[in-house]
């Protein structure tokens, strides 16, 4: 079993055009570490299309919707740093985290990571971390 949250879920230095590539990307990194199945992916474009992942502070989360439960294998996030961010609405992202939870523990693991991400320091420090492991430091150990 994989951990939630560990160095080949992180990926530097992305630039996207539009946020559907951005929620894409973080979407195949789930799919790439055996998170979740390829259905998962086109639930996260429906959950943006029914409300904003963009939480505040620079950050989006992109996630599944109730009906794609079937297609998480286990629980895990990705994280994307867009250091010259991509545009969420009126909003700008400088950290795309796609969550994957297995029987509801993606509840358990927003908890987590707001406690981070409600710093706008920590946000900043994400946005310019030049090594993965500095975002993983940041974010600190998290369990579903």
């Amino acid at each position: 079993m994989n951990s939630i949250f560990n160095e080949n879920n992180i990926v530097l230095n992305q630039r996207f055009i539009k946020k559907n590539e951005a929620i894409e990307a973080a979407g195949k990194i789930l799919l790439e570490q055996g998170y979740v199945t390829k259905e998962y992916i086109p639930c996260m474009h429906k959950r943006e299309e029914a409300l904003t992942t963009y939480i505040g502070n620079h950050v989006a989360i992109p996630h599944g919707i109730n009906e794609s439960a079937p297609y998480i294998k286990e629980s895990g996030i990705s994280l994307i740093q867009v250091p010259d961010g991509v545009s969420f609405g009126d909003e700008t992202a400088y950290i795309i985290i796609g969550v994957a939870g297995k029987d509801g523990s993606h509840l358990d693991i927003l908890m987590q990571l707001s406690e981070v991400i409600m710093e706008e320091e920590n946000v900043e420090k994400l946005r310019t971390a030049a090594t993965k492991e500095e975002i993983l430091n940041i974010i600190g150990d998290l369990s579903a």
